[in-house]
Order: structure tokens, then C-alpha cells, then sequence
């Protein structure tokens, strides 16, 4: 079957390479769907999609951003169009793949559409950004980056080799398929931290020999926003929230936030879960000469040189309780709550650095008052790595996907 890569760019000022990648991939029996999204000028080619349809489906007025004097208005409508755009062509079976070429606005916009396919679809950015921090426009999906060394202007020795490697790169991405025999398992995510790594092992041992695939993802900001993210997509067939320690750095400004929302993504998409506020005895910070002044009296530990966490407190650990309460409220689909009455990390364990009962059980008491009737809390005399606490949780979620 023919595949089919829908290539975004401004062709008013990159129609000539955008051309040349056209031909290539036809070459390659690889069919195009070119979507302009320029502002300034004509297109170089006549396109698939037009400019002004991208405007218009981004609530934008072409006419008036020909002037060039409401950029930031025309960023963000080309932007919304040009999402709108590809996720309609997505849905409809006519995008295999999706390329983009340009500077840092034409990375803005050309990402944004990215963002909105799922996880698997190959998405591939040329861009004078791509050897740089580009955390901000991949977001939490799989964006592939090359960087384009010379600006995307022109052909020189330099370019026209960028230009026919991404061709070929974005080429062979769409050829590619998953083998068949590769069974489809249902999946089951699951947050890990260093100081729970024995405990989801286990769990995750116990969830494959029942025919789930799980996915590990490390609580670290980025890991946790990936994860819901995933959930959001509707990919995920139950959360085993082992590890909700970005809760800590969103409380304490800490640098693995994964933003307020963290742990409501299942609730929202009705899937089981499990919930276990794991390691949040714990914000993250880098090298500790980055702790905050505020902190520097507390209870500080160098997990590496480039990673100091601190040891929550009772007035932390009462407003993630609240959190993980909340999160529990709002679910749609079975959910409980295990808590590790032994620690709730590896460091949280009797005579451990940072081991606690009376910051712990300000957690723990705080879910319990602030849940909704009818909620399980399932409380373990025991560590959260204790192979006894991480079975009841795999058996727990096990219980209720069957259901």
C-alpha cells in the first residue's frame, strides 16, 4: 500500500527545498500531501492545502497578516490551523507520516501539528533549533529532530544533504510496520523512581505473566507528563501510579515537576488504577549548590552530584494528600489507594536518611479524610519495596481490570 507523508512548511520562503523533498519522496513511491502554512507571500508550488485554509480553520485572517504587522496573531492561528489540519487528516487515513522544514516559527508551528498525532505516527523536523533544547516543542510526543546545520534558505553542499537524508529518513520511517507476529498485549503504565525500582520490577513481573505489557516511565517531569499523555490517548488499559514524587516538586518547586495535574490523567480517561504515594518523601533539586536558601536548614541528601532531594515535611506531604485525594475523587473507573506504612521510599525506611512516620502519616491521613466514600485505601504494614507491598498492588489492579 501506497503511504503517504503530508510535508507543513512556509512555502512562500521554502518552497524551492520543500520542491526538491517532494521529489525525492515520489521517487520513492512515497505520495505527498503538501500543506502550506506562509503568511507572507505566494507559495513557490501550487499545494495540497493552501495558506489561507490553514488560516481560516485557525480562526485567522490571511489578508490581514500579509502585512506582516500581527505576528504573534498569526503564529498562533497558523499554529491552531495547521493542527486542526493534520489531525483531520490523520483521522481520515491520509497521513502515514508527517515532515516539517524551517527556522524556530516554522519549528513552532510545524511541532504543534505533531503534537496532536499519536505516539508511533513518524514525525520528522528539520530545523535550525534541532541541536538545540527542542523539550519545548517535541512536548511529550516522539518527535524526531535533525538539526539543518545551514538555515532551510537555499541549496548549498550542506543543505541538499540534510534535505535528501530527512527525505530518506521520513521515507523509510513511513515503510516501516510493527511485525504481526508481534501479538498487541494490553498496556499498563507505570511511574518508577531509583527509590522504587524494586517495587515496580516486582509488580511488573507479576502484571506480564498475566498478559499485560507494561510501560516504565521515570517520574522525573517529563516521564510523568509522558505517561499521562499516553493515558490522554487513550493507549493505557489501567495505571499502576507506583511513584507520585513529581507531586513533591510541584509542591515544593522542586525541578521534576509534572505540573498540578499530575496523577488525574486516569481518572479523566475511566481507567483503573492504583495510586500510592510513592517517594513523595522527596523534592528533586540539581547539585546542592541549586537548593533554594529556604531550604538549606532542612533535611538535605545527595543522591548524585548532579541531583540533591529534600526530605518533605508534614505541611508538604498534607497538601499532596490532598492531591492524590483529589485525583481518587475524580475518577470515572475503579480506584484505590495502597499506602506503605513502612515508607514510602527506599531512603523512607526505619533508620534511613530520610525516614519519617510523622511526615508520612500527614499523607496518609490526608487522602483518608479528604476521599470520596467508597474508595478502597488498602494500608501495608510494610516498605514500598517490600515484595509483599508491590504483589498487593499488582494483584489489586489485576482484580480490577478484570472487573
Amino acid at each position: 500500500m501506497t503511504k503517504t507523508v503530508v510535508m507543513v512548511g512556509a512555502l512562500d520562503t521554502k518552497g524551492e527545498e520543500f520542491a526538491y523533498v517532494q521529489a525525492l519522496l515520489k521517487k520513492k513511491r512515497v505520495k505527498t500531501i503538501v500543506v502550506d502554512f506562509g503568511v507572507l507571500g505566494e507559495p513557490a508550488f501550487k499545494p495540497d492545502i493552501s495558506h489561507a485554509t490553514v488560516a481560516a480553520a485557525g480562526g485567522g485572517d490571511l489578508v490581514r497578516f500579509r502585512f506582516g504587522e500581527h505576528k504573534d496573531e498569526a503564529m498562533k492561528a497558523m499554529a491552531d490551523g495547521l493542527a486542526h489540519v493534520a489531525r483531520q487528516l490523520y483521522d481520515a487515513g491520509k497521513l502515514d507520516g508527517i515532515l516539517g522544514m524551517g527556522g524556530s516559527g516554522g519549528t513552532s508551528i510545524a511541532t504543534n501539528a505533531m503534537r496532536t498525532l499519536p505516539v508511533g505516527v513518524p514525525k520528522l523536523m528539520v530545523s535550525t533549533v534541532g541541536g538545540g533544547d527542542v523539550s519545548a516543542y517535541a512536548g511529550t510526543k516522539d518527535i524526531t529532530f535533525t538539526p539543518s546545520i545551514v538555515d532551510v534558505a537555499g541549496f548549498n553542499r550542506i543543505s541538499r544533504a540534510i534535505y535528501t537524508n530527512a527525505a530518506g529518513a521520513i521515507a523509510g520511517m513511513v515503510s516501516m510496520a510493527v511485525p504481526e507476529e508481534v501479538a498487541d498485549k494490553p498496556l499498563i503504565a507505570a511511574s518508577m523512581f531509583g527509590n522504587t525500582t524494586k517495587s515496580v520490577d516486582h509488580a511488573r513481573g507479576i502484571l506480564e505473566q498475566h498478559g499485560y505489557e507494561v510501560l516504565v516511565f521515570h517520574a522525573t517531569g517529563t516521564g510523568g507528563k509522558t505517561m499521562e499523555s499516553l493515558i490522554a490517548d487513550g493507549l493505557i488499559a489501567g495505571s499502576l501510579d507506583i511513584t507520585t514524587t513529581e507531586l513533591a516538586d510541584e509542591v515544593c518547586g522542586g525541578v521534576f515537576s509534572a505540573g498540578p495535574t499530575r496523577c488525574l490523567a486516569a481518572s479523566q480517561a475511566g481507567i483503573p488504577a492504583v495510586l500510592v504515594p510513592g517517594c513523595v518523601d522527596m523534592a528533586n533539586f540539581w547539585s546542592i549548590d541549586t537548593v533554594p536558601e529556604r531550604y538549606k536548614g532542612r533535611n538535605l541528601y545527595q543522591w548524585n552530584p548532579n541531583v540533591t532531594l529534600l526530605r518533605t515535611d508534614v505541611e508538604e506531604n498534607v497538601k499532596m494528600g490532598q492531591m492524590i485525594a483529589a485525583a481518587a475523587n475524580a475518577a470515572t473507573a475503579p480506584v484505590a489507594i495502597i499506602l506503605p506504612l513502612r515508607g514510602v521510599s527506599m531512603l523512607d525506611s526505619e533508620g534511613g536518611n530520610f525516614w519519617d512516620p510523622e511526615a508520612d502519616r500527614a499523607c496518609f491521613d490526608t487522602i483518608k479524610q479528604n476521599l470520596k466514600p467508597g474508595i478502597p485505601v488498602i494500608e501495608l504494614d510494610h516498605n514500598i519495596n517490600d515484595p509483599e507491598f508491590s504483589g498487593k498492588v499488582a494483584e489489586t489492579l489485576l482484580e480490577m481490570l478484570k472487573k
